[in-house]
């Protein structure tokens, strides 16, 4: 608790500020992320610093996981430096290394879902897995710098950001999961908070607004697998669902809001680079898919795929209080490869 409550108080305090994306400005977007991570970097002793350093091409880099990482003696497995290892002062370097990647609400999702591992270690009272707000983790590949390449990497249960520099102008910021569990808090101080309500509330509003013909080819029969871990490209196949070629304006307006809600997580000038790549692909190409049900406690899933993109929602799952339906992954992938590769 005292972790969390020093975490949280430097989330709260510290000032967010708008960043650039490919963009020339006076200070783009690769070079804030290098200067926020060089200053953390130079606050850690040696044994931090191999914790957190790796090489560009090392192959850690591209094993992404957002699922909690331990073995049989509740000891942390994944790579990186974690929180509960360093210092106030370097976790609020931390944050100021987020923040260079995440817009001012993506930044206040990613500290909320951090939180959570609280409540999930109040509702599972011990259970077999380690439930803690100090297992989030950072990583730093290659040498931050305005020239070269280098990337970072701050990821544990239910994050996974991943951002590659290259020559000061950022090549990826892809994959990047949010996760909840619970989505909605059903009780305690913060009862009705939904942390991840925008993603499911815009695809449930498109949904909605089909019609017979449209549902039909929406609808599928099974739920969507999860986003594919360990690997720098998802493969999700040929598009499936409804064409954009059969929406009606307000349905492709409705659709807009559901990939926004994705690229909202990050600054304005990202989440503009993004919207232009995806209508670089096509937008008469975007297929909408949905599975399961409408209705709260029900399981859905979702998938929004273009040629340059896939978004991929599921909230299949139960909470750690056996609510169903209350747990959520959702993720945007580049296609046709995160991490700024061409497989």
């Amino acid at each position: 608790m005292k972790l969390l409550r020093a975490f949280a108080v430097v989330a709260i305090v510290a000032a967010l500020g708008g960043v650039a994306y490919f963009a020339d400005e006076k200070a783009p977007l690769g070079a804030r992320m290098a200067d926020a991570a060089d200053n953390l970097l130079v606050s850690l002793n040696d044994e931090q610093r191999a914790k957190i350093a790796f090489g560009f091409d090392d192959k850690e880099r591209v094993n992404w996981i957002f699922v909690p990482m331990q073995d049989a003696q509740k000891r942390p497995t994944r790579k990186g430096l974690r929180l509960e290892e360093m210092t106030d002062g370097q976790k609020k370097a931390v944050l100021d290394l987020l923040k260079t990647g995440l817009s001012d609400s993506g930044f206040e999702q990613a500290v909320t879902i951090m939180s959570l591992e609280t409540i999930l270690a109040d509702l599972e009272k011990g259970g077999a897995m380690v439930r803690n707000p100090g297992w989030y983790f950072v990583s730093v590949f290659g040498k931050p710098a305005r020239t070269g390449k280098w990337g970072w990497r701050v990821e544990g249960h239910h994050l996974s950001l991943n951002f590659t520099v290259i020559d000061g102008q950022v090549a990826s910021a892809t994959p990047a999961l949010f996760g909840a569990n619970p989505n909605e808090i059903k009780a305690g101080p913060k009862v009705g908070q939904r942390v991840l309500k925008d993603v499911e509330d815009a695809a449930r509003e498109l949904f909605k607004s089909l019609d017979d013909e449209q549902k039909k080819l929406a609808l599928q029969e099974k739920h969507f697998g999860e986003p594919t871990q360990h690997v720098a490209a998802e493969k999700p196949g040929a598009p499936v669902g409804l064409p954009v070629t059969k929406m009606n304006d307000k349905q492709k307006e409705q659709l807009e809001n559901v990939l926004k809600a994705y690229t909202a997580r990050m600054p304005e000038p990202v989440a503009a680079a993004q919207w232009k790549n995806v209508r670089a692909g096509g937008m008469d190409k975007i297929h909408f898919a949905y599975t399961g049900s409408l209705k709260d406690g029900e399981p859905h899933t979702y998938r929004v795929q273009g040629p340059t993109f896939v978004v991929q929602f599921l909230n299949v799952q139960a909470d750690s209080a056996k609510n169903p339906a209350n747990h959520i992954h959702s993720a945007w992938r580049e296609l046709p490869s995160d991490f700024g590769l061409q497989p």
